[in-house]
């Protein structure tokens, strides 16, 4: 018999903090210009760099791109976390009650209006689209949640509104010009290079809701993961926690696809990567796991994004995918194999 001593998860998390620690870094010494770490560091301390165009990329460009990453990469892990807890899905995500798409549907209806109204509108203006999409769609499925008292019938439904407003959103671009189509394409890439000095406080400010909601929420997940029957003879209220969870989860959502576009994989990928680490399901070890561990994954992300082809940024969403697929085979056949 083999014996394996695995790391205590106290380690592991300092680890996935030492890496986002160490990425982060690199996210802002590594582009287009390299700046030597020690120059990132004067720079961060408040010093002046060797060549003083380097704090002016590290402190508007990199730095602002970085701090985006981080935040979104923990507020998509943590959305797929308490998905795939709720609805007991190892595939259950952001995408999968419809919030992206609703935030694709605004996005599509204010490219659309422009054109027939004549308007104008600007980064904000795909913001508040994107956000008072995603909401509607949020909205609709937390109403239809009163309602259901079955999970799985609750996910069916959230699929269900993803498609019909994807449809919708294909039709709008059908009647738009070339020019909108191609500015829709391209939000619907993703970026985390698009959020400034002016926004990052407010994107914060809305994922740190979504978070503390969570926190609020573990105890009782935990509980679910013994099955929604045990969970309801243990003095879980079911309905409440659906709230919750789906209060929580669209607004990590809806407010990281606003600002950075639809991310697609790390909601998903994140969740499972931490559990094959941490060897256990507790969302007390998982939730801090995730937000490290989603944000360490952003970042390699929007990294890549950058340094794989020096002539062009590639689509992030397309790094996202290549990351992720890789980490849901694992999942699949690491399953596979302990049946």
């Amino acid at each position: 018999m083999k014996w394996q001593l695995p790391l205590p998860r106290t380690v592991w998390l300092g680890v996935l903090l030492a890496g986002v620690a160490l990425i982060f870094a690199l996210s802002l010494a590594i582009g287009s210009v390299s700046i030597p770490l020690s120059d990132v560091l004067t720079t961060l301390l408040g010093g002046t760099p060797s060549r003083p165009g380097w704090g002016t990329i590290i402190w508007q460009f990199r730095l602002p791109r970085a701090l985006t990453a981080m935040l979104a990469g923990s507020a998509l892990a943590v959305s797929g976390l308490q998905l795939q807890t709720l609805f007991q899905n190892p595939l259950a995500g952001p995408f999968v009650l419809g919030i992206n798409s609703g935030a694709s549907l605004g996005v599509a209806i204010v490219v659309l209006a422009s054109q027939q109204l004549g308007l104008v509108y600007g980064d904000m203006g795909i913001v508040t689209a994107a956000c008072m999409g995603s909401a509607s769609v949020a909205m609709l499925v937390i109403v239809v949640a009163r309602l259901v008292q079955n999970a799985i019938a609750l996910l069916v439904v959230g699929l269900m509104f993803g498609y019909a407003t994807g449809a919708i959103v294909n039709i709008l671009l059908q009647l738009s010009s070339a020019q909108q189509v191609q500015q829709f394409v391209i939000w619907t890439f993703g970026s985390f290079g698009g959020v400034t000095w002016v926004q990052l406080p407010l994107l914060a400010m809305g994922i740190g809701i979504g978070i503390a909601t969570a926190l609020i929420s573990t105890a009782a997940l935990n509980v679910m993961l013994l099955g929604e029957m045990q969970a309801q003879s243990l003095g879980v209220n079911l309905q409440r926690l659906r709230l919750l969870v789906l209060l929580s989860s669209s607004l990590l959502a809806g407010i990281v696809t606003a600002f950075c576009g639809p991310i697609a994989f790390l909601g998903v990928a994140v969740p499972h990567l931490c559990r094959g680490i941490l060897h256990t399901s507790d969302l007390r070890w998982l939730l801090p796991s995730v937000i490290l561990a989603g944000a360490g994954l952003a970042l390699v992300a929007d990294l890549l994004s950058q340094v794989l082809v020096r002539s062009s940024v590639l689509p992030l969403n397309s790094v996202t995918a290549l990351i992720g697929t890789p980490i849901l085979i694992w999942v699949v056949i690491r399953s596979r194999a302990r049946y």
